[in-house]
């Protein structure tokens, strides 16, 4: 963590707002409804005070309120403060993609970012983009989790869905089909490995996390039969992670690991390519799904739903997934402190304690 986290801390969480013409604004004010979540933490959303007001209006909104401020060391506790980065007009197009939507997504994205790097905020909870409009010289990147590594300089990172019923991360994301076989190689899926195995442990708190890893081709090449990446590649890496401590098993035939709930038997999952793990993921939990980027020294969750133009403006967005990321948010900002805190060998404490007295 960037941010001081002690046990008299109020954990403090920035939102960026997404594109304002889809249902950030609704999810986050349906959020806080109840008021009973504001006990957990101080938000901080990263937007506009005017787009507030034009959401709250054509949604119909009479009873909730923001609290605008012009600055993160301004946010109070028991308010959803608003921390107001325009100040020009921002036209709002319902539904549509545009461009101007795609420039206030990212400023308040990067303005967020910032003040995560800085430390004046714990963690970062992202409201839905779209990946067309949001993309700029400044934004050259295929999503969120892309964008966040490259920003806070890691080497990789992992794109894992949380559930209450599963974690499933993908080792190749936001790519063709076509290119998927290609960038499986053993040195990746270790990586992804070590990436998941290191989050489980440090923030999700399970000690000895068990690892399911699935094949790339169906029913997992039938030794060789149905493509040979599992023989020449997963396998390798599956046994080399063995090796190294890591309880990694597999590679499972997809459809049958999926169908027989054999899932229910791992605290993790990982996934050949997107669409292997979001499909199941989302079948099981569209409404409470939630995206985190795994891999990085700061936190980032995300619902695991998109813009919904569709549904916006229209009242019939459900904030469950939204709260969701929230939660975990804190979760991991507890469980991270926590980890550091039994991580530390009481001997060097006491060395330094003793080096203090000289």
């Amino acid at each position: 963590m960037t941010s001081e986290t002690s046990s008299n801390h109020t954990i403090k969480i920035g939102i960026s707002q997404g594109d304002v013409n889809g249902i950030s604004y609704e999810i986050i004010m349906k959020s806080f409804f109840d008021s009973r979540l504001l006990d957990f933490f101080i938000p901080v959303i990263y937007g506009s005070s005017k787009v507030a007001s034009y959401h709250k209006k054509i949604l119909g909104i009479h009873d909730f309120n923001f609290h605008v401020i012009r600055s993160v060391d301004q946010a109070v506790a028991g308010k959803a403060n608003l921390l107001n980065i325009f100040h020009e007009e921002i036209k709002i197009d319902i539904g549509q993609t545009t461009d101007i939507a795609g420039r206030a997504a990212f400023r308040s994205l990067e303005h967020a970012t910032d003040d995560l790097k800085k430390g004046h905020i714990d963690a970062l909870v992202t409201a839905p983009i779209n990946k067309q409009n949001i993309q700029s010289k400044d934004f050259d990147f295929p999503g969120h989790t892309e964008y966040l590594t490259s920003k806070f300089g890691a080497s990789d990172s992992l794109m894992l869905m949380v559930s209450n019923q599963t974690r499933i991360g993908v080792i190749t994301g936001h790519i063709p089909l076509r290119d998927v076989p290609s960038c499986i190689s053993k040195e990746r899926i270790i990586n992804k490995l070590k990436i998941l195995n290191t989050s489980l442990e440090r923030d999700f708190g399970i000690v000895k996390p068990r690892i399911a890893i699935l094949g790339l081709n169906p029913h997992a090449g039938d030794k060789g039969v149905i493509g040979v990446e599992e023989q020449e590649v997963i396998i390798p890496a599956i046994k080399e992670a063995f090796d190294e401590g890591i309880l990694a098993f597999g590679p499972y035939p997809a459809d049958g690991f999926f169908g027989s709930a054999s899932f229910n038997n791992f605290d993790g999952i990982l996934t050949m390519y997107h669409d292997q793990g979001l499909i199941p993921f989302k079948t099981l939990a569209f409404k409470s799904g939630v995206n985190y980027t795994a891999g990085l020294p700061v936190i980032r969750t995300s619902p695991a739903h998109g813009t919904a133009f569709d549904m916006a403006g229209k009242n019939m967005a459900s904030p469950d997934a939204f709260r969701e990321a929230i939660y975990l948010a804190i979760d991991i900002v507890k469980n991270r402190k926590m980890h550091e805190e039994i991580s530390v060998n009481p001997l060097d404490v006491g060395q330094e304690n003793e080096d203090a007295d000289h």
